[in-house]
């Protein structure tokens, strides 16, 4: 029965749909924060005889702010944070109260949202602070409130942020719960993934179709792996697994998704290639990924014959691939094929036995993975050159601030905040001018659609008061849920949100008053896109570029490190931690690009796609050293110490030279790039044959020359020459 999501694909594939339930949670705590915060001032206003609903809709505001805009990165300073919102609420509140003078309304609005950006030079706390204060004043001009009627409002934000405080740290105070979710997610997912591999392997013939379905999952299974990394924190995995450290995990996890792409690419070569000895290997393929994937590697209980057995498999194969290398004729490429295989599904064992024997207290081996674990865990600060990033965007806020405010009052006079709160909300987040307007164009569309099917909807339920509340409730956990994986669709609810709202305590909606709404929203996001490009414009290409060097500044250290550990004792066992910030920064550069690769025939697209096919070729080519980053022992004579000297030099400079040349953008003056061909003869020239050693160096090395051959193809699309 445990193991019924290994048979049906389709409960796997819900089980898996959201590693470790964080995005379910996340929303049920505002949700439920939420809900407390409204009905706890609700029961007080009724026992004190006060028939106003208003103090209880700002502390249901305050209960989900209290979980949604709260962003620093430990414990400790979101509960500093999470209590510091109340003041802030209420200073906000008791500002919006002070005049009716619309014009002081306008001036302190700006300028909370100038702060709100400007202020997140010194942490991520002030823009949380005057998020909700900026909700405070908005909600307390347009109630026009009195200095008679604070203390209710006082005290509903205090139960807000209370009801915040009370959710996150203690009804949902286990993290590590979710770590242990994620991991199950990941294990699912692997699982239905080798799943389909096996039968893939076992089919005479592998249909497009099938094959389609085989890079969808194992697509989908490095999407989670890098999800899971990121959720893998000291505190958690030392309450979920005594003895074992992060980086045994990660290394895992890394692992396990490199070995599934890895068959996932091999599969269509070995079933084009008909010979007899493949034949034999086929089942011992089979047999090792079997094995792998009915090992329980985190269970506290897990039987050693499981991951005895899958050791015995990759012995067998790897016995049978020595027995190939050994003979007479040259080897076929498919061998090299079989040998990553292998590699990674020794890797996948080792790492499992090393978790196995530190949940048991064995002494492991985890030489440097502490230290490891504590650089990488270290931020390190980059010097800015020009106007920081947090200073640009507080200037564009001030001019949109100003142009919304003026246009709001013009389209909307009873309420014309809605405008700006729309450009505040799509600069939020967001640098380059293509990200902008995609965020803005998402918005738009999401609230028209939100806006049509809200207004039905409310119409339909008009006069059922406890049906539009249980849906209004439903609509806000739903536009949390999606936050993460469609802007759009989280608009389209919030803007229902807003239509069961106006319905609920308006006595009814209209057709104009939801139309107003759309229109806000549509003029906001203009103003934004129109801010965006005119003042301190960043371009789309420019922030594609400088992600494109961050991918680099990435990169460098991973295959430097790894061509000196052929010549110096390097602890290469970090590479795994560095191709998930590698993946990370490739979908970055994926996501700062979208608006040029979504224009297909312009030649913005058309480079695009050639970079960033070259980038992801660099990124495959850059994980699949780890599959050769435990070997040690390598024999050579020393004539070649000086040749990886200059591999690694020669690699360390292409990496620079790239980076330069995107820097400089039109800048026409010719930069040099160095081949790796000399350095490639040598090696493969004085390098021991198979024969002679257990290490084959030049398999080693194959992905080294393939990523400095991208870097140098790369290179030459932005004017390198290559020498």
């Amino acid at each position: 029965m445990k193991g019924i999501h290994r048979k049906q694909d389709w409960l796997g594939r819900l089980l898996a749909s959201d590693p470790g339930q964080i995005r379910f949670y996340k929303a049920s705590r505002a949700t439920i924060s939420l809900i407390t915060s409204v009905f706890t001032t609700l029961l007080i206003l009724r026992a004190a005889g006060n028939s106003v609903i208003t103090p209880a809709i700002v502390a249901g505001m305050a209960g989900m702010l209290g979980i949604m805009a709260v962003m620093d990165d430990t414990k400790e300073k979101m509960k500093v944070t999470t209590l510091l919102m109340a003041p802030s609420a209420m200073l906000g509140i008791t500002i919006g109260s002070l005049s009716g003078n619309a014009v002081y309304i306008d001036v302190m609005m700006i300028i909370i949202i100038f702060c709100s950006f400007y202020l997140t030079r010194f942490g991520v706390r002030f823009f949380s602070l005057s998020m909700i204060m900026f909700m405070t004043v908005y909600i307390s001009s347009v109630l026009k409130l009195h200095s008679n009627q604070l203390p209710w409002f006082f005290g509903g934000i205090t139960i807000g942020i209370l009801s915040a405080f009370l959710v996150n740290f203690f009804l949902f105070q286990s993290t590590a719960k979710s770590l242990r979710n994620s991991l199950e997610s990941f294990h699912f997912q692997s699982n239905l993934t080798f799943n389909l591999l096996l039968d893939a392997m076992k089919d005479p013939e592998v249909s497009l179709k099938r094959k389609k379905e085989i890079q969808k999952n194992v697509h989908k299974l490095k999407e989670y792996a890098v999800i899971v990394s990121g959720y893998i924190k000291v505190e958690d995995v030392q309450e979920m697994w005594p003895g074992l450290t992060t980086s045994q995990l990660r290394l895992y996890v890394f692992d396990t998704g490199m070995l599934a792409e890895t068959l996932s690419d091999s599969i269509q070569s070995l079933k084009n290639t008909d010979a007899q000895e493949l034949k034999e290997i086929r089942p011992l393929l089979i047999e090792v990924t079997q094995t792998l994937r009915a090992s329980k590697v985190l269970a506290p209980n897990v039987e050693e014959q499981q991951l005895e057995d899958a050791e015995r498999a990759v012995q067998k194969l790897r016995l049978m691939i020595l027995d190939l290398l050994n003979r007479d004729h040259d080897p076929k490429g498919w061998v090299f094929l079989i040998r990553r295989i292998e590699s990674i599904a020794n890797h996948v064992i080792e790492g499992a036995t090393t978790i196995q024997q530190s949940l048991q207290g064995k002494k492991a081996d985890t030489l440097g993975l502490e230290e490891t674990e504590e650089v990488l865990e270290k931020e390190t600060s980059k010097e800015e050159t020009g106007l920081k990033p947090s200073t640009r965007k507080a200037f564009q806020a001030l001019v949109a601030g100003v142009l919304s405010i003026l246009v709001g009052g013009i389209f909307s006079p009873t309420q014309p905040y809605w405008v700006l709160l729309t450009a505040f909300i799509v600069l939020l987040g967001t640098e380059s001018i293509g990200r902008i307007y995609t965020k803005g164009y998402q918005r738009s569309l999401g609230t028209i659609i939100g806006a049509v099917i809200g207004f039905l909807m409310a119409k339909l339920l008009s006069g059922h008061p406890v049906i539009e509340v249980i849906l209004l409730f439903a609509v806000i956990f739903l536009a949390f849920y999606l936050l993460t994986v469609s802007y759009m669709m989280m608009s389209l609810f919030i803007t229902m949100l807003i239509a069961f709202m106006y319905d609920i305590l308006l006595g009814g909606i209209t057709f104009e008053l939801i139309g107003s709404r759309v229109l806000d929203t549509i003029a906001g996001a203009s103003i934004a896109l129109v801010v965006s490009t005119v003042v301190f414009p960043k371009k789309t290409k420019q922030k594609v570029a400088e992600t494109i060097q961050d991918f680099f500044e990435e990169l460098k250290p991973y295959v430097t490190e790894y061509v000196k550990s052929f010549r110096e004792d390097v602890n290469v066992k970090e590479l795994s931690e560095k191709g998930f910030l590698l993946d990370q920064k490739l979908q970055a550069i994926r996501d700062e690009a979208h608006t040029l690769l979504q224009r297909p025939g312009s030649p913005a697209h058309t480079e695009m796609s050639r970079w960033f096919t070259i980038l992801s070729a660099i990124n495959y080519y850059a994980k699949h050293l780890v599959a050769s980053s435990y070997r040690k022992g390598f024999d050579y004579p020393e004539e070649l110490i000086d040749v990886f000297k200059n591999t690694e030099e020669k690699l360390g400079q292409n990496l620079d030279a790239l980076k330069e040349l995107l820097k400089r953008g039109t800048d026409k003056e010719k930069i040099l790039m160095y081949s790796l061909e000399i350095e490639r003869e040598q090696i493969e020239r004085l390098a021991p044959s198979r024969k002679q050693t257990q290490r084959d160096l030049i398999h080693h090395l194959f992905y080294v020359w393939r990523i400095n051959r991208s870097l140098i193809e790369l290179g030459k699309e932005l004017g390198a020459v290559e020498k």
